[in-house]
């Protein structure tokens, strides 16, 4: 994307097929307008006629009039449907710029996504979309419009008295001048409102995020200062920017269609030393005040032009962002055995979470990574998850380098369970499916056997049609976390990661669980991630991560005579000396 690109270049790269209809709108709208300037002409010929006392009869008036009704009801029909057609390029053009926006997230390392403010991406893909409606759907054809058909009507202006002509325009540059003290700055004042408005999109988004820890500690006051605070300077802003433009916009309003302070004194000049007829006299009166009238409409879109430009930066700004680098050299991916290669990882470009690490996950097999806090455990999984790219080294999965892999080839081949997992305010059974599009109700139903929380799905008041409200808050974690097990175990994918995807199951449901998994991840490549060492014991291969690196490997009874860091992790588990088993 060329961020130096005009607004208007950038609407058509999005409007694709739709072009046509922006044209197709541009030209019925200056349909309209010319429409609206016949009753123009026809005031101008009445009126030279009944000053020259011109014998027309009453059917020439008649014929005028009717002209007059014609074009100003022809204006209308023209202008509906140039605003219908223009309003559905648009509808559709925003569909196309939101799709390429979230395609993009797809694509973009999670850290990226994770640094930016919680309400930053929201704000650009609903709110800054949401508010280029009206320009996009009036800018191009209104604007065209409003300006094509003054300039026809001024050359015919030209042919009457070229001085008159010239004469009714000069309004404009001197509105202009007023205008464009205000006018300079106002691209600055646009994109400062944007940040503005994303302050405080984000204190909002934040606040309600965290409304049950603040009530749960009682920091409703300090909070809501906080959210106070970024509605005020949102408020104070718009308001001292529009106080500060109120005189330029009252004079610009003022003097830019006063058309006649002009016209009059220099058309009499003109008459009264027989330079100028009667007639034309009246014509350019008439028609002068026509001429103005879409000129500052279109003059009205500078804004317009302005607001668009900042978005479609924004937009831009998102478009650019860097994504996970795949050359896509192999369209497939066969085996599903994982291995790092002196892997160096680190999430702010400064500290490194992995530090040249080499490991290899089989296929087919359950691999344990277990550590402290911090020591790289839930990187390693998220690399193999496509959510990052390695920094430095090599990766691979299935004897492929990662980098080589389209990357919707790999997240086909990984179910992903972590320890918050997110559902949708929709239907538990809805929720599940998402594992596998397209997957039936029996399907559906029995991952959720095999997850162990059929039961507690039927008990819920609507069962399976449940909806688990926002984010699943009408559940509990536990209830919650087994779902996204059974979405897991839905997708049926060659390798499943765990990362502490047991933590809100409560003991009496744990075992359950723990068995389901035994037997649905038999066969696959299982990577696991736990703080509860007694939940992966019986792991074919367990993996110790300390500081980045790899401490030890082994399974449980080998690292409990071999590694000392595991050892002490198991007695601080079990509450036991000396690690015993």
């Amino acid at each position: 994307m060329n961020k130096k690109a005009s607004p208007v270049s950038l609407i058509m790269d999005y409007a694709g097929a739709y072009k046509g209809k922006y044209i197709c709108s541009m030209i019925l709208a200056i349909i309209s307008v010319v429409c609206g300037m016949v009753p123009y002409f026809a005031v101008a010929k009445m009126v030279t006629a009944m000053i020259g006392h011109e014998d027309k009869g009453l059917s020439y008036f008649a014929a005028w009039c009717a002209a007059a009704a014609v074009g100003y009801i022809a204006k209308g029909i023209f202008s509906s449907i140039s605003t219908s057609i223009s309003h559905t390029a648009t509808f559709f053009t925003m569909k196309q710029i939101r799709q390429k926006l979230i395609a993009k997230l797809t694509k973009m390392p999670m850290g990226t996504i994770l640094e930016s403010p919680s309400g930053y991406y929201k704000d650009v893909i609903v709110d800054r979309v949401e508010g280029i409606e009206v320009p996009l759907a009036h800018l191009l054809p209104e604007m065209t419009a409003n300006v094509l058909a003054p300039v026809l009507m001024l050359i015919y202006l030209l042919t009457l008295d070229w001085r008159l002509a010239l004469i009714s325009l000069i309004t404009i540059p001197v509105g202009m001048a007023v205008m464009s003290t205000t006018m300079k700055s106002y691209g600055k004042n646009y994109g400062k409102s944007v940040e503005i408005s994303g302050r405080m999109t984000n204190a909002i988004v934040e606040y309600m995020g965290g409304i049950e820890v603040i009530k749960a500690f009682s920091q409703s006051e300090n909070s809501y200062e906080k959210y106070e605070t970024a509605v005020n300077d949102n408020a104070a802003f718009f308001y001292n920017w529009m106080k500060s433009a109120q005189w330029a916009m009252s004079a610009y309003n003022a003097i830019t269609p006063s058309v006649l302070l002009t016209v009059l004194p220099f058309g009499i000049l003109f008459y009264a030393s027989g330079s100028l007829m009667a007639g034309a006299f009246v014509t350019v009166i008439v028609l002068s005040l026509g001429l103005l009238e879409p000129l500052i409409a279109a003059m009205n879109y500078t804004d317009n032009i302005a607001r668009v430009g900042t978005v479609m930066g924004q937009i831009n700004e998102v478009l650019a962002s860097p994504e996970i680098e795949r050359t896509n050299k192999v369209s497939s991916v066969n085996g599903s055995r994982i291995e790092f290669k002196n892997v160096t990882f680190s999430y702010d470009g400064e500290k490194e979470a992995l530090s040249n690490i080499d490991l290899t996950i089989p296929e087919g097999k359950v691999t344990a990574l277990v550590g402290h806090s911090g020591s790289g455990k839930s990187t390693v999984a998220k690399l193999v998850a496509g959510f990052w790219d390695v920094s430095d080294g090599e990766l691979f999965m299935g004897g492929q380098n990662i980098h080589d892999i389209p990357l919707e080839v790999q997240t086909e081949r990984i179910a992903y369970v972590e320890q918050n997992n997110f559902l949708f305010n929709e239907t538990v059974m809805e929720n599940i499916r998402k594992g596998k599009a397209g997957a039936t109700d029996e399907d559906v139903i029995n991952a959720a056997k095999a997850a162990g929380c059929d039961e507690f799905i039927r008990g819920l008041d609507k069962g399976y049609q449940t909806v688990v409200g926002s984010a699943g808050g009408h559940l509990s974690g536990g209830e919650r976390q087994r779902i996204a097990i059974a979405r897991a175990m839905l997708k049926d994918a060659p390798i499943v990661i765990l990362d502490e995807a047991t933590a809100y199951i409560d003991p009496e449901n744990e075992a359950v669980i723990q068995s389901a998994l035994a037997k649905l991840v038999q066969g696959k490549t299982v990577i696991v991630i736990a703080h509860r060492l007694s939940t992966i014991t019986d792991a074919d291969n367990i993996i110790v991560m300390e500081n980045g690196t790899v401490s030890a490997h082994g399974t449980h009874e080998t690292l409990l005579k071999n590694s000392e860091l595991y050892r002490d992790m198991w007695a601080a588990h079990t509450g036991t000396k000396g690690g015993a088993a």
